[in-house]
């Protein structure tokens, strides 16, 4: 397996939003999810886009737990905060942007099924004490590491045999991820030192979940799909867009970000945001078309600006944690690990179907609806307290 992992330029913040407060930060949302990189009120959050008006990244997620945001540092601070600020001081204090700013990992890679790329990706950081939130997409997988850490993470991935590709901008592993964990050091160690080892790590994680009462729980009736926007080679007049400026395109007239995107799929978003779906979780990253994990009852609305598996059966387990400090280590790596192993997915090739998705304050192992509900039946006695 060759694997490329890179740090996506900027810093970026974690907001978590109560349910019940959704519709007061609907028009946020939609401003972040539909950035105007043409309107010059808007300089300032700009930075976080690319020459051509796209996100980096921005992850908007609304689960049964949450509605979650992950987006550039500027867009927290002069559209989220302003929102915020308005609320009765009651109401505002229980929505949350971390104090502490994060990087974020890009990982491409092959040859490895979904289940084992959570395990090796997320447990040498783990034990290295460096906390982070996983979110798997259509394409590829994100790691969120606080921005402070960063060296902590160069040190495991060159523990790992990683090596630092110049033209690529990226560490890349020629063959396959190295299970020989090296030393890492970091210049504010954990106050409790990490675990020395997989097993070790699982079982602290448990040991955490239990102590602040976290529950494993699937809510009924639900069923998602994961899927994709379309190419935007695919598109009718993608050859004829513009790309040498942001403001202005060949013929003078001022850039839309309408120029660079399948507007049947942002209307078809704008429909189902309106509504507060039970779940939808929507992924813009700058080198990947729109990724989407949703309610597969909203498939109808997107029509064919979809691609993917729409007839997949995909069931999360959801773990509210609330009650655990951003800082928490090894949450998904513990998880998942004691998931793979327990049930024998690797011998079976089911890891192939395990995904993960990290939200502000939650997280959701997803399985295929046979194989979440044998995966809830492993987590509930672990997390028992009788």
């Amino acid at each position: 397996m060759n694997a490329q992992i890179s740090f996506l330029d900027g810093t970026f913040r974690l907001i978590h939003i109560p349910l019940n407060l959704y519709p007061n930060f609907l028009q946020p949302i939609l401003q972040v999810l539909l950035p105007q990189g043409g309107d010059d009120s808007l300089a300032n959050e700009a930075e976080g886009l690319s020459i051509d008006n796209k996100h980096g990244f921005l992850n908007i997620s609304i689960t049964p737990v949450e509605c979650s945001v992950v987006c550039h540092s500027n867009w927290a601070r002069n559209v989220f905060e302003p929102v915020i600020k308005r609320l009765p001081s009651n109401v505002a204090k229980t929505v949350t942007i971390s104090k502490d700013s994060y990087l974020i990992l890009s990982v491409i890679s092959a040859g490895m099924d979904a289940g084992s790329r959570v395990m090796d990706l997320t447990s040498p950081l783990a034990l290295a004490g460096v906390p982070i939130f996983f979110i798997t997409t259509y394409y590829s997988d994100f790691i969120l590491v606080p921005t402070k850490d960063r060296q902590t993470v160069v040190q495991v991935l060159l523990a790992r045999n990683f090596e630092f590709d110049k033209d690529e901008s990226a560490y890349v592993s020629p063959s396959a991820l190295s299970h020989v964990r090296g030393k890492s050091g970091s210049s504010e160690p954990p106050s409790t030192p990490p675990p020395s080892n997989a097993a070790e790590l699982q079982v602290r994680t448990f040991e955490l979940l239990k102590k602040r009462n976290v529950v494993p729980y699937i809510s009924p009736y639900l069923s998602l799909a994961q899927c994709s926007g379309r190419d935007p080679s695919q598109l009718l007049g993608y050859g004829r867009r513009p790309t040498l400026s942001r403001h202005t395109s060949g013929n003078g007239h001022r850039r839309s970000w309408l120029d660079n995107v399948d507007t049947k799929l942002y209307t078809s978003l704008i429909s189902v945001l309106a509504k507060q779906p039970r779940f939808l979780s929507i992924t813009l990253a700058q080198e990947d078309p729109p990724s989407l994990l949703l309610d597969k009852e909203y498939l109808g609305v997107f029509g064919d600006s979809l691609v993917g598996d729409t007839e997949g059966d995909l069931v999360p387990i959801f773990l509210d944690l609330v009650n655990l400090p951003l800082e928490a280590t090894g949450i998904v790596s513990g998880v998942a690990g004691r998931l793979i192993s327990d049930m024998g997915m690797e011998e079976t090739g089911v890891s192939s179907e395990l995904s993960y998705l990290s939200t502000a304050r939650a997280g959701a192992v997803i399985l295929s609806s046979e194989q979440s509900m044998k995966a809830l039946e492993v987590l509930k006695p672990l997390l028992s307290k009788d």
